[in-house]
């Protein structure tokens, strides 16, 4: 029988989940191994064969598309890259006169009181930025000729700096991008084996920056994502693996290794993107909710996301480093706040948490593997909140020496502070760092966060969920039997998915329906294509059109979705535009809670989500037997500075839970990936699919 496998890298832990022949979800963790992420990737899954009892072999066979099952992957291999600056060597080619557009982005420095911030430089230096004389003017004219003579010499000048691909990034190419494929056509003449991107193929927007720096952000990823989806296929069918991997996308979905080589800028946040999709998932499952909050704390970074009405909150606003390629991502806010995260001590005499993690080698300090600097996860293990014997499933034991002589060498002494007083302000620190992360993608975007669901996910988040409601007055919390690698759960979940976005400049009071219309059908056409690529077939076939507009003079602009509003031959008439201005001005009240209904609306771009349903999804499983027993492990010493600090704790196994029992905190629940603290006065019920679900009572 077939199974279907998920398996995100992480910073700290490398994540599986894994859904079997009889609709079981089960979840298993391994550390990141940086220097071969492979290595990681085939132990989780060595993990997962020993659950099963099965042989490897046997295991990712039953995994292979052959047999009905599949295997995903997401990772953040692309935002490391594009992050620590390892991305391939790449030239640009664009329009004479516009050499320095990666230099000057946008205009604006980030933080214009911060003297001390040095401007970053160009993501492609400017040796590298080639300017070629052409010009096409914004109606898509041919102003200038294109000099085929100078692409001749450009190349015999890049080929001597070992360049491994070429980005093209001509003037308004997204009107007419004549002159984009012939610089291609020469290139390709002249240099038969270098990989040539044009702007107008992979971002086709009317800003240039946000276009010229999204292409050479592809172009740099090319190599990197086509050699190490490569090596995954590779390194799994030398292990019985018969087909390709699944590959996991921005979008929250997955798409074919095929495709996402050639679009190797949705390989972004492929990993992080995918646990607002479980977070989606379980909340509508569990509780018939559609506003909520998923958060997803590892050992490295906390990530942040948000649902509103159904609808998981996305954006071309998200930068990367110091760029913002402009491309729709879902929106995931993202510090570095992880169990990983490092603490120490400011000229100030403050206590600082992050953003440098400690990672998996040598890790925290507890990890007994050379680290010596105190961390979250050591504050944890001081605090009585980890089990320094049942950590990830019992296979890593932590020390708790080696915590507390880290917590009190480095926090401890140097602010004359006791060792669990220590090891709290390391608590609350890292806690006040996360709720303003969600305070940043809530609160400071028109959102109420009170009335949400917060959805916890990650392996450390569990022990950390509580305060951070606390902090933004929230009342319920669902924390998920996969919390511990929700992303990967996430992947179980997830469709095939793909987006295609085109610009083209209307107003709703002078409309184009000519030019939108042959948009709209561009759009379909290229989701058409992308469903028969992988196999795709009608009955699960899913289009969702949207427009991304503003009121006159505004900046930016949001995503308005054209539901009701495209018909049946995927055009939009007159009353269609009437019902685009108007759901406009109650998108633009729900974001910042003004509207001007008089107000013409400016439509900038047009787009089309493509989703294939799979054939085989993942399920919840229900609680069949309502015994109302608790097993309870005994008690530890845990601190509670509502309790007066350190306090015997009754301490729970997951694995025993059942429907029926109401846990009123203070508790502490052991699950194989994840723990979970029940603050004083908080009750947790385990819900009819068997995951948690905390009632706070914060005033």
């Amino acid at each position: 029988m077939a199974k279907h496998a998920c398996v995100d890298i992480g910073g700290t832990f490398t994540d599986g989940a894994i859904l079997d022949e009889k609709g079981k979800i089960n979840v298993f963790k391994s550390p990141t191994t940086h220097h071969d992420y492979t290595e990681g990737i085939l132990n989780v899954l060595k993990i997962a064969a020993e659950y099963y009892n099965e042989p490897l072999e046997e295991f990712v066979n039953s995994c292979s598309p052959s047999k009905g099952g599949l295997i995903t992957h997401g990772s953040t291999i692309a935002t490391n890259a594009i992050l620590e600056k390892k991305v391939a060597k790449v030239a640009l080619i664009c329009t004479k006169g516009f050499r320095d557009v990666l230099l000057f982005r946008e205009g604006p420095v980030k933080d214009p009181f911060d003297f001390q911030l040095d401007y970053p430089e160009p993501y492609i230096p400017r040796y590298l930025t080639m300017p070629v004389t052409e010009r096409i003017n914004s109606e898509g004219g041919i102003e200038t000729p294109l000099d085929e003579g100078e692409i001749k010499e450009i190349v015999k000048q890049l080929k001597k700096w070992d360049i491994k691909a070429i980005a093209v990034t001509l003037l308004w190419s997204i009107l007419n991008p004549a002159h984009e494929k012939r610089i291609k056509e020469v290139i390709l003449e002249e240099w038969p084996d270098i990989e040539v991107v044009l702007s107008h193929e992979v971002n086709p927007a009317i800003r240039e920056y946000r276009r010229f720096v999204s292409t050479a952000m592809d172009a740099s990823l090319r190599p990197i994502i086509s050699n190490y989806i490569q090596l995954i296929n590779t390194t799994l069918q030398s292990i019985n693996y018969d087909g390709e991997v699944g590959m996991l996308n921005s979008s929250g979905g997955i798409t074919t290794a095929e495709d996402l080589t050639l679009r190797p800028l949705l390989s972004i946040d492929s990993g992080p993107a995918l646990a607002p999709v479980a977070g989606k998932y379980y909340a509508d499952e569990e509780l018939a909710e559609n506003n909520l909050i998923t958060m997803d704390m590892g050992g490295t970074s906390f990530d942040v996301s948000v649902m509103r009405d159904g609808v998981i909150s996305s954006s071309r606003e998200m930068s990367i480093g110091d760029e913002i390629p402009g491309v729709p991502r879902i929106d995931i806010h993202s510090i570095g706040a992880g169990g990983g995260s490092i603490a120490w001590v400011d000229s100030g005499n403050m206590v600082r948490v992050g953003p440098i993690s400690a990672g998996s080698t040598p890790g925290p300090a507890c990890y007994g593997k050379g680290g010596v600097h105190p961390t979250v996860t050591d504050a944890n293990v001081v605090l009585g909140y980890i089990n320094p014997d049942n950590f990830n499933d019992r296979r890593m034991k932590l020390d708790s020496k080696l915590a507390a002589e880290a917590i009190r060498k480095h926090i401890a002494e140097p602010l004359n502070l006791s060792l669990e007083e220590a090891a709290f302000t390391i608590w609350s620190t890292i806690n006040a760092n996360m709720i303003t992360a969600i305070q940043d993608i809530t609160i400071w975007q028109g959102i109420d966060p009170r009335d949400f669901v917060m959805v916890s996910g990650g392996g450390a988040c569990g022990v950390h969920a509580s305060p951070l409601a606390d902090g933004l007055e929230m009342k319920r919390i669902l924390i998920p039997k996969t919390a511990g690698t929700l992303s990967a759960a996430g992947g179980i979940f997830s469709d095939i998915v793909s987006e295609f976005s085109i610009s083209q400049y209307v107003e709703t009071r002078s409309f184009d329906h000519e030019a939108v219309n042959n948009v709209l059908r561009e759009l379909m056409d290229k989701a058409l294509e992308f469903f028969a690529r992988n196999n795709i077939p009608p009955e699960k076939r899913e289009f969702l059109f949207y427009v991304e507009g503003r009121y006159p003079y505004q900046v930016w602009e949001i995503q308005v979705p054209l539901e009701g509003i495209v018909n049946q031959d995927n055009r939009i008439d007159a009353a269609g535009v009437a019902k685009i201005a108007e759901r406009f001005h109650e998108e633009h009240d729900k974001k910042f809670a003004v509207k001007e209904p008089n107000a013409y609306v400016e439509c900038l771009f047009w787009g089309l989500k493509a989703i294939g349903k799979r054939q085989v999804v993942g399920s919840l499983e229900k609680v069949t037997q309502n015994t109302g027993n608790e097993t309870e492990e005994g008690s530890r010493k845990a601190f509670f500075k509502k309790l007066g600090g350190m306090v015997d704790t009754p301490v729970f196994s997951g694995l025993q839970s059942n429907s029926n029992k109401t846990i009123v905190g203070p508790a502490i629940i052991e699950e194989p990936t994840t723990t979970i603290i029940v603050y004083p006065d908080d009750e947790v019920k385990v819900t009819k699919y068997n995951n948690y679900y905390i009632t706070k009572n914060n005033k």
